[in-house]
């Protein structure tokens, strides 16, 4: 499973980079993986400080530090 939270990690990493701020459920969609793997594979991410989490009206968004 960590091999699996890791690629995932390393997916929403690569999705952000591409198309920059996102909210959490567009990340969701746009990663092949259940959702409870996307929200481990980005507490993984946070918990590398390579997260910036911003709330807003619509929900909470997520962009690369």
């Amino acid at each position: 499973m960590i091999d699996d939270i890791g690629r995932v990690a390393g997916e929403i990493w690569h999705l952000l980079n591409e198309r920059g701020e996102l909210s959490i459920s567009g990340v969701v969609s746009g990663i092949n993986a259940s959702q409870s793997t996307v929200y481990m594979g980005l507490g993984w991410l946070a918990r590398e400080n390579k997260l910036e989490f911003i709330k807003k009206s619509k929900g909470v968004f997520v962009k690369l530090k």
